[in-house]
């Protein structure tokens, strides 16, 4: 077991010093960050949470994991490495005859 937790489920108005503090009663944290979306800069409900040994993030799952928090339920768990993905292109590509100017004047007239 890693010394590194995935903390799901939370409210969308939690801080990272909520989930900090949340995780302190379980023993030293190293690292905690609450996961933010790119173009609203809200939470997107979920975090990762590193704790000092594995003990102490064995003792954080038992203590949170199935709790409520802020009014949600915690799923807490090992985080899992994480996933090698190719990077989107958002280039737009080939559409075929789908889309485009061209269908929209040929279904006007």
């Amino acid at each position: 077991m890693g010394n590194r937790l995935f903390v799901g489920n939370l409210s969308f108005s939690t801080t990272e010093g909520d989930v900090l503090d949340l995780f302190k009663q379980a023993g030293n944290v190293t690292n905690c960050e609450l996961i933010m979306d790119r173009a609203t800069n809200r939470s997107r409900g979920f975090a990762f949470v590193e704790m000092g040994s594995q003990e102490e993030a064995a003792k954080a799952i038992e203590m949170h994991h199935g709790k409520e928090f802020q009014g949600r339920t915690l799923t807490v768990n090992e985080a899992r490495p994480r996933e090698e993905r190719p990077r989107n292109n958002f280039g737009g590509g080939h559409r075929g005859d789908r889309g485009g100017r061209r269908n929209f004047d040929r279904d006007r007239r």
